[in-house]
């Protein structure tokens, strides 16, 4: 019956689950109790990325094609065991000095947060209280440019980090790009992260003018990728790898191995079509988590 309440307890914590058969995305007809089912799921490859960050959620209560909406703070009613931190708010336009983040730390909250249709999840670059630990940047297709030409670019990116002793990792965002994440020692501030990420993007599109731009002016970018730097920004936030994503269908930014990246490079998939949910699934099943070393730290960004 639609409005049906389900309790159930999730690692010792009770919560109460409705509307259950809602659909969330009509075009594949994917329900909420399937969110649920998928984040519940994935939870032991999501949760070390999310663990210690500060959280924002964009909400779809009424499905992907219902209206959305962002939310930092923790709503008004959450469970006393949701852990929150209050952090300083940067470039808030509600003139709010402070806000109550939730941090997902565990599976009882990220099964709370399903069931109130926060479909996607982005996280900052930096754990609470700390400096960046991750650089990330976006690869963003002009049209006609997409995914394909994504793949080309996180290749000749791949490279150059390489040289500064950076490694990559990349991951689809779900939509119609790319990002790379790249683990580093957290000593930094995000200033530096940013000024780092922007000088190699300058240098990209100088060596690959008809391939690569740096600027974010939009009519600059048609059949180029747009290497998008300023994600390092201390306002910004990322989608987190394994997020849903409100798309037609119930797509997920979806770690890659190089190998996937350079066939994608060449015409083939990724370059073709988002993975989903199901897919996500098989495929963490199958090779665990290909964003794993992003746990481990890494070295600092050279100075200019």
């Amino acid at each position: 019956m639609p409005g049906e309440r389900l309790r159930v307890e999730v690692e010792g914590r009770a919560l109460e689950l409705s509307n259950l058969d809602k659909v969330l995305y009509p075009d594949a007809g994917f329900t909420k109790g399937e969110v649920i089912d998928y984040y519940t799921r994935v939870a032991p490859v999501l949760l070390p990325h999310l663990a210690d960050r500060a959280l924002t959620r964009i909400r779809f209560p009424n499905g992907v094609t219902g209206g959305s909406f962002f939310e930092k703070n923790a709503p008004a009613a959450t469970p006393g065991w949701v852990r929150t931190e209050t952090l300083p708010a940067p470039g808030s336009s509600k003139g709010r000095e402070t806000i109550d983040y939730v941090v997902a730390d565990d599976l009882p909250t990220l099964v709370w947060l399903a069931n109130l249709a926060a479909l996607e999840l982005h996280t900052p670059q930096w754990k609470v209280g700390e400096h960046p630990d991750m650089m990330v940047v976006d690869l963003d297709p002009g049209p006609p440019a997409a995914l394909r030409q994504c793949c080309q670019v996180a290749l000749l990116m791949r490279d150059r980090l390489a040289d500064d002793g950076i490694d990559s990792y990349p991951k689809t965002s779900g939509k119609k790009g790319m990002q790379l994440c790249c683990p580093i020692a957290g000593t930094q501030s995000s200033d530096l992260v940013s000024d780092y990420a922007k000088r190699i993007a300058q240098e990209l599109e100088r060596a690959h003018p008809k391939l690569v731009v740096s600027k974010m002016a939009k009519n600059l970018r048609p059949g180029k990728v747009f290497i998008d730097w300023s994600q390092n920004n201390a306002a910004k936030t990322t989608v987190s790898p394994y997020s849903l994503r409100a798309q037609s269908v119930p797509s997920v930014s979806t770690p890659l191995t190089w190998d996937e990246v350079e066939a994608g490079a060449a015409g083939k998939r990724p370059a073709t079509k988002p993975y989903t949910a199901g897919e996500v699934l098989k495929r963490v099943e199958k090779q665990g988590d290909l964003l794993a070393p992003l746990l481990d730290g890494g070295p600092e960004l050279p100075a200019p």
